[in-house]
């Protein structure tokens, strides 16, 4: 009897170290993933007001030239070449500082955030991606950044891989729990084989939802289209209603 109380014991320790650890694990990925956000958005803010101003300062310069320029001058078609290259070049550099780190997602929050997404994606696209979003409590920074950092790479998924016509995404509150859902009507493909392809970002997403918690559900066959649903708990995460 002495013996199987001892392995009892044992094993309510080992169980009690195993959860401790799991906590620390999460706490520790939870800060790894702080200091890269914060390092996105160090170069996001670099690139915007550093290279970004400089760019359009050579840009004024430039056009300046070109206007001193006599219209027959064999010099204004090298002036209208670098012009050109300028901007194209400026242009490449505000959408990398977006993708890194998003200004609207610190300064307006998700909400704003994911219409900029949607939008911006179907533009490059080609895709019509509609955004359902039902009115959410106060989120704190971290979770905003979860969610949208998820829909990122799930919008990015489906328009890359899928060949839909229609993407539709949907983030609802239930209960205590966030659901966020990203659903298209491409060509869908097998998900056991999706879960051990590299690319996808699929592992990426379910190791970052598990740092809270939360977890990734992937309904897909092929011909069918795909369905990504996030699902995170809001613990004390919740406080007034964020409007949509």
């Amino acid at each position: 009897m002495d013996d199987l109380r001892a392995l009892r014991q044992q094993y309510f320790d080992l169980l009690d170290r195993l959860q401790r650890n799991e906590r620390e694990f999460r706490r520790l990925g939870r800060s790894v993933w702080r200091v890269q956000e914060d390092e996105r958005r160090r170069l996001a803010r670099e690139l915007h007001d550093g290279v970004g101003q400089n760019l359009t300062a050579l840009k004024h310069r430039l056009s300046q030239l070109d206007e001193s320029l006599a219209a027959d001058d064999p010099a204004r078609a090298h002036v209208d070449a670098a012009l050109a290259l300028c901007s194209d070049t400026l242009e490449d550099t505000r959408n990398l500082s977006r993708l890194l780190r998003p200004p609207i997602l610190d300064d307006l929050g998700l909400a704003s955030a994911l219409r900029w997404l949607v939008r911006s994606s179907g533009e490059a696209s080609g895709i019509d991606i509609t955004l359902d979003l039902q009115p959410l409590p106060d989120l704190d920074g971290e979770m905003q950044t979860l969610l949208f950092r998820v829909a990122q790479e799930a919008i990015n998924n489906a328009t890359k891989h899928a060949k839909a016509q229609h993407i539709v995404v949907r983030l609802v509150a239930r209960g205590d729990t966030l659901q966020l859902q990203v659903a298209d009507d491409g060509r869908g493909f097998d998900p056991s084989q999706a879960v051990h392809a590299g690319g996808s970002g699929l592992g990426g997403m379910r190791e970052r939802l598990r740092l809270y918690d939360g977890r990734l559900e992937l309904h897909s066959a092929p011909g069918e289209g795909t369905r990504v649903r996030a699902l995170v708990p809001l613990l004390a995460r919740s406080g007034t209603p964020m409007p949509s």
